[in-house]
């Protein structure tokens, strides 16, 4: 992992801003009580931490407790959040929490680290990611092929935007020691980034997407919010968001996962018959920051990434550990065991 002295003194006002909301985040981000009479109460109490819950790639955690699925199911669930999915991987080995929201990619990391970690239930077959272009630069950077000297956001060090981002890079001819990833977080710290030249782009999801180009401050330089820009950029499906837990867990607690599938399955399922405006109006007001319009529209644009079942997408592990392979040499020099990175036994229970 790269040392902070590599980032140049502009990207400090970022990290700090980073360092803040964590700050803020452990001190108090529990969201169970801004869930109503659908949130906590009785029942088995179970920990989930989400990189970003109001980031719209992870919405049906947030949207599972507003829906009253969980309480349904018998759970008293906790969500908490981290900037960063990264932050929310720390949290799920280090034994804070039982479960994590975050992108599948580092269940195939935390193998080659040691670690026995498996998706239990799949929200997504593509990113929802994009990388965005300051207006600034938007006529230097055309393509990725013109990263090199770029300074470029990322939510953190070892996340799925840094992975990305490499990716991206070295598919197009750009080594990773070529440019310099700044870790700025999402929504208000990535945006005073961009603002102020701390970064020259990056990658980043919806609302902070929907905020950027309504203030004009930037333009989509790569889109993989949909399974067809998954497959431009990527080459294949590749599974993102997602539930992921610690094997020897899912396998202690089967009936605890189980009801956990079925909550979130129950969700997909009424995430793929409702209009991004009903969904919007299940969720917490503050995630809109006033404009209602602007957030159902962010989630328009993600809704594609969405599986309807929790399962994971066919050939979606087989192009994941293509990209991680790409740039990162643990994985690239290690015997990844896919069948271990996932499960579809709750799902398929779920489903049926």
């Amino acid at each position: 992992m790269r040392k902070t002295a590599r980032y140049s003194a502009l990207a400090a006002a970022g990290l700090l801003a980073l360092t803040s909301l964590t700050a803020c985040a452990n001190d108090a981000a529990s969201t169970t009580a801004d869930s109503g009479d659908n949130g906590g109460g009785g029942g088995e109490h179970v920990k989930i931490m989400v990189g970003g819950l109001d980031k719209v790639i992870y919405l049906p955690a947030m949207l599972t407790q507003r829906l009253g699925y969980f309480k349904e199911e018998g759970l008293d669930v906790q969500l908490l959040s981290e900037p960063a999915g990264v932050q929310a991987e720390t949290a799920l080995v280090s034994g804070q929490v039982q479960g994590a929201v975050g992108f599948y990619d580092h269940t195939l990391d935390l193998q080659t680290k040691g670690k026995s970690v498996e998706s239990v239930v799949q929200f997504s077959h593509a990113p929802g990611e994009v990388e965005i272009v300051s207006n600034k630069r938007k006529d230097d950077i055309t393509s990725p092929k013109d990263f090199k000297g770029r300074k470029l956001g990322i939510t953190g060090l070892g996340s799925s935007t840094d992975f990305l981002t490499k990716y991206l890079a070295v598919k197009n001819g750009v080594q990773v020691s070529e440019f310099t990833p700044v870790a700025v977080g999402a929504g208000p710290t990535f945006i005073s980034a961009l603002q102020k030249g701390a970064i020259d782009g990056g990658m980043t999801t919806d609302p902070t997407v929907a905020t950027v180009m309504e203030k004009n401050l930037g333009k989509v330089l790569v889109d993989m919010r949909t399974p067809k820009g998954s497959e431009e950029a990527l080459g294949g499906p590749y599974p993102s968001s997602s539930l992921y837990m610690q094997t020897d867990w899912v396998n202690s607690h089967k009936d605890t996962v189980q009801k956990l599938a079925n909550a979130f399955v129950k969700t997909l399922k009424w995430m793929s018959t409702h209009s991004a405006a009903d969904i919007a109006d299940k969720m917490p007001a503050d995630y809109s920051q006033g404009n209602k319009t602007l957030y159902a529209g962010a989630i328009q644009s993600t809704l594609p990434m969405f599986t309807k079942d929790g399962v994971m997408p066919e050939n979606g592990p087989e192009t994941v550990e293509k990209v991680l392979k790409a740039f990162n040499p643990n994985i690239k020099n290690a015997d990844v065991d896919l069948s271990k990175t996932y499960t579809t036994e709750f799902v398929k229970k779920a489903a049926g």
